[in-house]
């Protein structure tokens, strides 16, 4: 059974290299661009992980993550945070709205397909 990970992030660069990176590796990828985005694409998909930016327009990943965890359906779906932010306030932030994991940009395409199979499995 192929893995599905929704890449929630407003840069299309980011999200080109995430399809890459993650097709690559055998996923199967989701996308969206923004936390809103990424709610309405939760609607119709089930994916396996999720993996989410912090600043974003419309919904921030604090306010999405928040989200994905008040819906009963997807309160036990990993949540892997790929951000620029290196704050520790922020790291806290997200891990009290329910983040699985952090990990900062740039990333490394082995260690995320890494962090991705250890929280599906």
């Amino acid at each position: 059974m192929t893995t599905t990970v929704l890449t929630v992030d407003d840069s299309r660069a980011m999200r080109d290299m995430l399809r890459h990176s993650l097709l690559a590796a055998g996923f199967r990828v989701i996308q969206a661009e923004d936390g809103l985005h990424g709610l309405e694409v939760l609607e119709t998909e089930t994916p396996d992980v999720i993996v989410t930016d912090i600043n974003m327009p419309r919904m921030d990943g604090f306010g999405f993550i928040e989200a994905v965890r008040a819906d009963e359906a997807r309160r036990a779906t990993p949540v892997l945070v790929l951000t620029t932010e290196v704050d520790a306030e922020k790291k806290n932030r997200a891990r009290a709205a329910g983040a699985t994991g952090w990990i900062v940009k740039p990333f490394d395409p082995v260690k995320l397909v890494e962090a991705i199979r250890r929280v599906a499995a």
